[in-house]
C-alpha cells in the first residue's frame, strides 16, 4: 500500500491531499479569505444568558457571539451544580450572568447565520497526546488495537498526568519510547499553564491559543510510518516542513521531497480532476452506476442508481453489487467533501433484510476510517438508511463556491415562457394607469424571443391587444428575469432599424436557438434580432444568410 501526503503551496493558499494508492483519501485546504478558528482558545466575555434555551451568547472578538450549551459550562460548575445538571435540576442562569468572563474554546467553526460553538471543555492536541486538562480519565486511540500496546500506553499515560487532568493516546503514540511522549506531554502541560496564565493576566476578550497552521498540521497528526513521501512543490515550505519533521519525527526527515518539474503537481498526480469532481452533484461508480449527492438546509441526501449497470445475473444481485460499490465512495465522498449534520441515503431497494445488514455493516467498516465521529442510525421504514457525521465546519462546497446569484441557490431560474408572461403582466400595468403610445423592453434574447414568436406574429398580437406600438431588443448580458422598460412615443423609442432589405446576403453568427421553435436560430446586430429559419441546429456557427422581411425590431431570413 503506497500512502502519500501531495502539498501545493500558492500565493494566499495551500492545498493539501492524502494520496492511498494514488486514490484521494483526503483534501486539506489553508486560504487567507477563510480565517480558521475551529480549535482555537479565547478569553470570552458572557453578552446574553438565554434561560429557555439552556445557554448563552459569549462574544470572542469575531463577526458574530458564540454560542455556549449548559453541558459545555461542566468543568467551571461546583460540586453542587454537577449533582443539580446530573439531576437536570440546573439552570444556566445560575451559573452564568451578562459580563462574566469565560476560557472557551471552539469546538464548530460559525456556519451561515449561525456563530460559533464553543466550550469550557477545552482539548490541546500533541504529536501523541491530546491533553485535557479539565477530565480525569485516559483515552486510548481505537487504532491501536494491541492489548499489550495499550496497556503499555496507559501505564505512561498514568505515570505522566497528574491531578485531575487527562489525557487521549493518539495513534501515533504506538511504540514510540517512554522519552518521546514524556517530552509531548511535558510541551502540552507547559502550554495549558501559559494559557491559564495569560487568561487570568489579561483584561479583555482575546485569543489565547491558536491551531496550528495546516503545515505543522499535516506533520504532527499524519506523517508516520504509513506515510512513504510527503512532497511538496515550494522551497520555503519544504524547509519548514524539513524543520518541523526534525522536531515531531526526525527519523521520517527523509521521506520529505521537493517536486520540480513544469506540470503543476495536483495535476501531475491526477488530483486537480478529482477536486472539480467534488463539487458536482452526480457521482460515477466504476461499474456504470452512479450516486447524487444534494445538500438542504436540514440534511444532505445521496441518492443511489443502477444507471448503465445490468449485471450479470439477476435484478437483486444487481441491486446489491450496486449498493456495496456505492458504500465504499460514499464514505469517501462523505470525508472528502467534509459533510457534516443529518445524512440520509437513498439505497436501492432490498428485499433480503441480511443484504440491508450486510451493506449497513460495509458502510460502518468504511467509516471507521473517518477521523470525524460518525453514527449509523439504521434503515426506516421508508428504507432510507440515517447516519449523522459530527459537523465542525462548513462543508467543502461551502467554502468553494456560493449561491448562485441568478437562482439564489435553488438550482433553477423562472423559464423563458414565465418571464414572458410577467413582461406582458407589466405591460398591462403599465398601460392601465397611463396610455403611453409607445413602450421599449430590453429583455434576455430568449425572452424576447418569446414575445416576438417564430415569426413575429406574437409581438403583432401583443400590440393589436395593447393598442400600442412595442420595441423589443435582446441583451444578452440580462439575466433572464431582468427587464429594461421605457415609456414614451414612438418616435422617441423607436431603435435604428438596421440598413438592410429584404434579399440581402450577410454573414452572422447563431447565438441562440429559437425559444419555441426549434428549427429557428437567432442572430443579433447590436441587439437587432434575425429570426433565421433552419439554423436552429447552427448555434455558435457563422452562417451566410438571406434576408426576407424587415420589421422594427426583427427581421426574418433564411440561410443562403
Amino acid at each position: 500500500m503506497s500512502r502519500q501526503i501531495i502539498i501545493n503551496s500558492e500565493y494566499r493558499e495551500r492545498r493539501a491531499a492524502l494520496l492511498n494508492n494514488n486514490s484521494l483519501e483526503d483534501l486539506f485546504f489553508e486560504r487567507d479569505t477563510y480565517q480558521k478558528i475551529a480549535g482555537n482558545v479565547y478569553r470570552g466575555r458572557v453578552q446574553d444568558v438565554l434561560p429557555g434555551m439552556q445557554a448563552a451568547f459569549v462574544d470572542i472578538g469575531i463577526s458574530r457571539n458564540a454560542f455556549i450549551h449548559l453541558n459545555d459550562l461542566y468543568p467551571i460548575l461546583n460540586n453542587e451544580q454537577k449533582k443539580k445538571l446530573s439531576k437536570k435540576e440546573l439552570n444556566v442562569k445560575h451559573v452564568l450572568q451578562p459580563g462574566q468572563w469565560l476560557m472557551v474554546q471552539v469546538v464548530k467553526e460559525p456556519m451561515g447565520s449561525k456563530g460559533a460553538k464553543v466550550t469550557c471543555k477545552i482539548s490541546i492536541p500533541g504529536r501523541f497526546f491530546v491533553y485535557i486538562p479539565s477530565d480525569n480519565k485516559i483515552g486510548i486511540s481505537r487504532r491501536i488495537n494491541d492489548d499489550g500496546e495499550r496497556g503499555r500506553l496507559k501505564s505512561i499515560g498514568q505515570d505522566l498526568k497528574s491531578g485531575s487532568e487527562g489525557l487521549i493516546i493518539r495513534t501515533n503514540a504506538r511504540d514510540e519510547s517512554y522519552t518521546k511522549l514524556q517530552n509531548d506531554y511535558n510541551f502540552l502541560s507547559g502550554t495549558w499553564k501559559r494559557i491559564r496564565n495569560d487568561f487570568f493576566q489579561k483584561n479583555d476578550i482575546d485569543i489565547l491559543y491558536q491551531e496550528e497552521d495546516l503545515l505543522k498540521n499535516l506533520i504532527r497528526d499524519y506523517l508516520d510510518e504509513n506515510i512513504d513521501r510527503v512532497v511538496v512543490d515550494d522551497k520555503k515550505d519544504y524547509q519548514r516542513l524539513i524543520d518541523l519533521t526534525s522536531v515531531f519525527a526526525p527519523d521520517l526527515k527523509n521521506r520529505i521531497a521537493l517536486y520540480q518539474r513544469n506540470v503543476p503537481i495536483l495535476a501531475a498526480y491526477n488530483i486537480e480532476k478529482e477536486i472539480e469532481s467534488l463539487l458536482q452533484r452526480k457521482v460515477w461508480l466504476k461499474s456504470g452506476g452512479y450516486l447524487v449527492i444534494d445538500q438542504t438546509e436540514a440534511l444532505v441526501s445521496i441518492d443511489i442508481n443502477t444507471g448503465k449497470f445490468t449485471g450479470k445475473k439477476n435484478l437483486q444481485d444487481t441491486i446489491v453489487k450496486t449498493n456495496k460499490e456505492a458504500v465504499a465512495e460514499i464514505a469517501r465522498q462523505i470525508k472528502l467533501r467534509d459533510i457534516g449534520g443529518i445524512i440520509i441515503i437513498d439505497f436501492i431497494d432490498m428485499n433480503n433484510q441480511s443484504d440491508q445488514q450486510s451493506v449497513t455493516d460495509l458502510l460502518a467498516n468504511e467509516l471507521a476510517k473517518d477521523r470525524t465521529k460518525t453514527s449509523i442510525l439504521g434503515f426506516t421504514k421508508l428504507g432510507l438508511l440515517e447516519m449523522t457525521r459530527k459537523k465542525v465546519r462548513e462543508g467543502f462546497g461551502s467554502l468553494m463556491q456560493k449561491d448562485c446569484p441568478v437562482c439564489g441557490g435553488t438550482g433553477k431560474v423562472l423559464s423563458e415562457s414565465t418571464v414572458a408572461m410577467k413582461v406582458i403582466r407589466k405591460i398591462d400595468e403599465i398601460t392601465s394607469r397611463k396610455k403611453y403610445p409607445a413602450v421599449s423592453l430590453e429583455l434576455h434574447p430568449e425572452v424576447a424571443a418569446v414575445l416576438i414568436g417564430a415569426g413575429g406574429e406574437k409581438l403583432q398580437e401583443l400590440e393589436d391587444k395593447f393598442g400600442i406600438d412595442i420595441f423589443i431588443s435582446g441583451n444578452a448580458e440580462l439575466k433572464y428575469e431582468d427587464m429594461i422598460i421605457e415609456k414614451g412615443t414612438k418616435e422617441d423609442l423607436q431603435p435604428e432599424i438596421l440598413d438592410l432589405d429584404a434579399g440581402d446576403r450577410i454573414k452572422v453568427k447563431i447565438e441562440d436557438q429559437h425559444a419555441s421553435n426549434e428549427e429557428a436560430g437567432i442572430a443579433r446586430i447590436d441587439g437587432y434580432i434575425i429570426i433565421v429559419n433552419g439554423a436552429g441546429n447552427m448555434v455558435d456557427n457563422e452562417v451566410e444568410i438571406i434576408i426576407d422581411d424587415m420589421h422594427r425590431t426583427y427581421a426574418r431570413a433564411h440561410l443562403a
